[in-house]
C-alpha cells in the first residue's frame, strides 16, 4: 500500500518524482524517498513524514538527473522512520529499489544473507530482498535483469520493485505481482507509477504491467518480457482523464470536491446506460455473461470496505428485483475460506481501485473452480477489469480523498442498474415497475444537488453540536442499513470517533445499553415501508434521552417531534433512496473532522487501494 513513481528521459527527474509523490500521496504518507542516478553515482533523500518533509530535506540542494524513482510509504515491515522509509540500498552501495508489496518469506531471505556478511539498516522486507537481488549478481556474474528474474522466482509475496543501478545510466528496472504498475509513454522519455496520476501533465499514453512481467525502461526503449524471459509486444492505452480531475479545483480539500462531484459522477455512471423517455437500460457488460447470469444458481458479491456496503445494498436489490439467491462476502475472509463454488456461480467483484489484493486473489480461487466473475470498478486498466470475465466500470473519475464518497454512489448505480437489467431478462419485475425505478433512478443527480444546496448549513450546525462526542450510533432498517454502515464508517475514517452501525431492530438486543444523554444516535429514517418501525425505534432512544439526529425525507412531521436535529433529502423510491440518505451522512463526517482540525484528505493509519493482505 504504497506509491511508486519513476522517470527517465531529459527533463530534471526530481521536480517531476515530486510533484508524482504528492498525487500519490493518497496511497501512503508515513513517509518518501527518491534516489537519482547522475554521473554513475545514486543520490538518495528520503525522510519520515509526507512529501513536504522531503521536499524540506532537499531543500536548495542540487540533484542535477534525468532518472530516478519515489516511493510514498504506507507501513507495513517496521514503524515509520527515516531508516524504513524507501529507497533501499544494496550493502554495496550500486542498486537503489524501491518496493509496493510484502515479500512473506522475507525472514528467511535474510538470515541466508546475514550468514554471507550482510548487514541490514532498516526493518523492511524490501532492504532484504534489494540486498538477495544484488547477492545473486554477485555470485552469478550476471546481469541485473538476470538476478531479479531469479530472485523473484525464490520470493513468496506481492511486490511492484522499481530498480536503478550504477553501472546502467539510463535504466530503470520494473516488475510486479500483485500490485499495479503503469508505465507513461512520452517522447523519448518514460514514467512509472502505481497509477495514472502521476504521468497525466505528460502524457496519456501509457501500457498497464501485468503480474509475472518485468520492464526495462529507458528514454527511446520500453522492453516487456515474461517471467521465462520471452518478449512480449505492450499494449498501449490512450487514457481519457484530464490532469482537473486530479486537482482541488477550489475546494478546501479533494473529499469535499468529491462529495460535490456527486452529481456529475452518479449522471456519469448511468449515461449512456440509461434513456428514461424509452424506459429503456443498456448494459453490455451483461452481454458476455448473460446466458451464465439467467441460469445462476447464486451470485456472490465480493468486496471489501466500503465497496461491501456497496454490495450488502446490492445484494438486497438483487434478490427483490430478481429473485436469485445473493451472498455478500468479505474478500478477505472469502479467499481464505473452501467455498463451494462452480460453473452455476457468479462472483460480482466490486472495488473502486480494481487493484484490492485480498479481492484480486478471490477471485483467481473462484475462476479456477469454474464461476463467472463480472467485475464492478472505477479504474479503467485495472487488475480486475482484466482478470474478470466481464464488467461495468462506474466512471467515477479519479477518487484523491482516501475515504470513499463518489466512488460509493457510483458503485451504488452500477449494482442498481446491474439488479434492474437482470430483472428485466429474467421477467421477474413488471414493466410498469421497471418504469417507476429508471424515473427514480435519473432523478437522483437533480436531487443530490437539491440537498447540497439547501442541506448544507444545516449540517455545519450539527457538526460543531456534535464534535466532542466520543461515540456515535448509526441505524437503518431494509435498504438503509448498509447506509447506516457507510455512515459509521466515514466517521471512524475522518473523525476518528468510535461509531458503529446495527439494523435499527438490532438496537434492543445489546446496543441499547450505551444508550445515555451524551451518546448521539444517527436514524436514516426516509419514508419506506420499515419507516413506522424506524420512529418506534426512535421513540425508544428518545425515551432514554439519546441524543437523536435524523435523516428523513422531505415534509416529514413525525420525526420532528422527536430528533433534535433533521437533515433532509428528497422523496424517492425506497430502492433507490440510499443514494441520498448518504450524502448527509458524508458530509456530517467531513464537517466534524474540519472542526476536529483533522486531515479529512489523509486520515491516519489509512491508504486509499489496499494492495497487501
Amino acid at each position: 500500500m504504497c506509491g511508486i513513481v519513476g522517470y527517465v528521459g531529459s527533463k530534471a527527474a526530481y521536480p517531476i518524482l515530486i510533484e508524482g509523490l504528492k498525487r500519490l500521496e493518497y496511497r501512503g504518507y508515513d513517509s518518501a524517498g527518491v534516489a537519482l542516478l547522475a554521473n554513475n553515482k545514486i543520490q538518495v533523500f528520503k525522510k519520515e513524514g509526507k512529501v513536504a518533509a522531503l521536499e524540506e530535506l532537499v531543500g536548495e540542494q542540487e540533484v542535477p538527473a534525468s532518472i530516478g524513482i519515489g516511493h510514498t510509504r504506507w507501513a507495513t515491515h517496521g514503524e515509520p522512520c527515516d531508516r524504513n522509509a524507501h529507497p533501499h540500498v544494496s550493502n554495496d552501495g550500486s542498486i537503489a529499489m524501491i518496493h509496493n508489496g510484502i515479500i512473506e518469506n522475507y525472514a528467511q531471505l535474510k538470515a541466508e544473507l546475514e550468514k554471507k556478511g550482510y548487514t541490514f539498516k532498516s526493518d523492511t522486507d524490501s532492504e532484504v530482498l534489494v540486498n538477495f537481488i544484488s547477492d545473486i549478481r554477485t555470485n552469478n556474474d550476471c546481469t541485473l535483469e538476470e538476478a531479479v528474474r531469479v530472485a523473484l522466482n525464490r520470493i513468496t509475496g506481492a511486490y511492484v520493485i522499481l530498480l536503478l543501478d550504477e553501472n546502467l545510466p539510463n535504466t530503470i528496472i520494473a516488475a510486479r505481482k500483485g500490485s499495479p504498475l503503469v508505465i507513461g509513454i512520452g517522447e523519448k522519455e518514460h514514467f512509472l507509477g502505481s497509477d495514472a496520476s502521476p504521468m497525466l501533465a505528460y502524457t496519456k499514453d501509457v501500457v498497464y504491467i501485468n503480474d509475472y512481467e518485468m520492464v526495462i525502461v529507458r528514454p527511446d526503449e520500453l522492453i516487456l518480457k515474461n517471467h521465462t524471459n520471452e518478449k512480449l509486444t505492450p499494449y498501449v492505452q490512450r487514457l481519457d482523464l484530464d490532469l482537473a480531475a486530479i486537482e482541488k479545483g477550489g475546494y478546501e480539500h479533494f473529499m469535499l470536491k468529491e462529495i460535490f462531484e456527486q452529481p456529475q459522477t452518479i449522471y456519469d455512471s448511468f449515461r449512456g446506460r440509461l434513456d428514461v423517455e424509452q424506459a429503456r437500460l443498456t448494459l453490455s457488460g451483461l452481454d458476455a455473461i448473460q446466458d451464465k447470469l439467467l441460469a445462476a444458481r447464486r451470485i456472490i458479491i465480493v468486496a471489501c470496505g466500503t465497496s461491501w456496503h456497496a454490495g450488502l445494498l446490492a445484494e438486497y436489490l438483487i434478490e427483490e428485483l430478481c429473485r436469485v439467491n445473493v451472498e455478500v462476502e468479505y474478500a478477505s475472509e472469502f479467499r481464505y475460506r473452501n467455498p463451494i463454488l462452480d460453473e452455476n456461480d457468479v462472483i460480482i467483484a466490486v472495488s473502486q481501485s480494481g487493484e484490492t489484493a485480498d479481492t484480486l486473489v478471490a477471485l483467481e480461487n473462484a475462476k479456477k473452480k469454474g464461476a463467472t466473475v463480472f467485475g464492478i470498478v472505477n479504474v479503467v486498466g485495472s487488475s480486475i477489469a482484466r482478470l474478470a470475465d466481464a464488467g461495468a466500470y462506474t466512471h467515477a473519475g479519479p477518487e484523491i480523498g482516501v475515504a470513499s464518497t463518489k466512488a460509493f454512489t457510483a458503485q451504488l448505480v452500477v449494482l442498481q442498474l446491474f439488479a434492474l437489467k437482470l430483472a428485466q431478462l429474467k421477467g421477474t419485475v413488471s414493466p410498469e415497475r421497471f418504469t417507476e425505478l429508471v424515473k427514480a433512478l435519473h432523478a437522483v443527480p437533480e436531487q443530490v444537488e437539491w440537498i447540497l444546496n439547501n442541506q448544507l448549513d444545516r449540517i455545519k450546525e450539527v457538526a460543531r453540536k456534535y464534535r466532542g462526542a466520543r461515540d456515535f450510533l448509526f441505524l437503518g432498517r431494509g435498504y438503509n442499513f448498509p447506509i447506516a454502515l457507510e455512515g459509521a464508517l466515514k466517521l471512524k475514517e475522518i473523525s476518528y470517533i468510535h461509531a458503529e452501525g446495527y439494523p435499527a431492530a438490532e438496537m434492543k438486543h445489546g446496543p441499547i445499553a450505551l444508550v445515555d444523554e451524551h451518546l448521539p444516535v444517527v436514524f436514516i429514517a426516509t419514508k419506506d415501508p420499515f419507516y413506522e418501525k424506524v420512529v418506534s425505534n426512535m421513540q425508544e432512544i428518545k425515551a432514554r434521552k439519546g441524543r437523536l439526529v435524523a435523516v428523513v425525507s422531505e415534509g416529514d412531521k413525525v420525526a420532528e417531534t422527536l430528533a433534535e436535529d433533521l437533515l433532509v433529502v428528497p422523496q424517492s423510491d425506497e430502492l433507490i433512496s440510499p443514494l441520498l440518505a448518504v450524502i448527509p451522512l458524508q458530509l456530517l463526517s467531513y464537517y466534524i473532522g474540519v472542526e476536529l482540525q483533522l486531515d479529512v484528505d489523509k486520515p491516519r493509519n489509512l491508504a486509499k487501494s489496499v494492495t497487501v493482505e
